[in-house]
């Protein structure tokens, strides 16, 4: 049997079937990492949730003291029930700007000054924009030593609602505890700040218990999705060098 005549145009028909298997191999690969990438962060998102749903529905513990701040982690203690007794500072109160299921309004971050001097900051919940003057919602003040129950929550740097904070303005859109501290003059403040739980009195603000906790979990579906697209591929170079296969001498 004659072998077939190694012409340029041949040749270079060789040469581009060599390319496209390589590239299509190459995106192959790729396309199917990236589902069983998606595979795996689908496991850990459902680890966390779980983990956080049992933090949540657990009996508070003290808060973290001073020593333990450095090893304060999201993964470990973000939206942990935690509780901690000092004093309210409300003249040192900072405002930031919030939506939740009431409506607009503010978040009313107000330091808590513990036994040992060192301060955590309390989001101690919402109040609507026409209530956020102090004298207008005094009723929910608390006189002499108090107990906070509620979340524990890593600081927000760098801002919210597509708007960096503003701390010369007093313009506040996420609950950045060290630039809150900074511009309230606060020393020894706790990395993190508690979401309080439900006014306890009835009818007078702020509003507490409003934390909303959400994970997306659209994992399984970009999973199916890169999947497809690396079967597609496949598919497509099958296609391809069966055509070839077919139309060669």
């Amino acid at each position: 049997m004659d072998r077939p005549v190694e012409t340029p145009s041949r040749k270079r028909g060789i040469a581009f079937y060599l390319i496209f298997g390589a590239g299509a191999l190459l995106l192959f690969t790729a396309l199917a990492g990236l589902g069983t990438w998606q595979i795996e962060r689908m496991g850990w998102k459902r680890d966390l949730i779980a983990r956080v749903e049992a933090r949540i529905h657990a009996d508070a513990l003290p808060a973290p003291a001073r020593a333990e701040w450095p090893d304060v982690t999201a993964d470990r203690d973000a939206y942990r029930r935690v509780s901690a007794t000092g004093l309210l500072r409300y003249d040192a109160e900072t405002l930031v700007q919030a939506v939740t299921e009431l409506g607009g309004g503010y978040w009313v971050m107000t330091p808590l000054l513990r036994d040992d001097g060192a301060t955590i900051l309390i989001n101690r919940g919402f109040v609507p924009s026409d209530r956020r003057a102090s004298s207008d919602r005094a009723s929910g003040d608390s006189n002499g030593q108090t107990t906070i129950t509620g979340l524990l929550r890593l600081s927000e740097p760098k801002g919210g609602f597509l708007r960096a904070n503003d701390p010369s303005a007093d313009r506040w859109y996420s609950r950045d505890v060290a630039a809150i501290a900074a511009a309230r003059g606060l020393s020894d403040v706790a990395p993190y700040f508690i979401d309080a739980d439900a006014t306890a009195k009835s009818g007078t603000l702020p509003i507490g218990g409003l934390t909303v906790i959400a994970f997306h979990d659209n994992h399984l579906v970009y999973a199916i999705t890169w999947y497809a697209l690396a079967l597609m591929v496949a598919g497509a170079a099958i296609y391809v060098f069966r055509d070839a296969r077919e139309r060669s001498p």
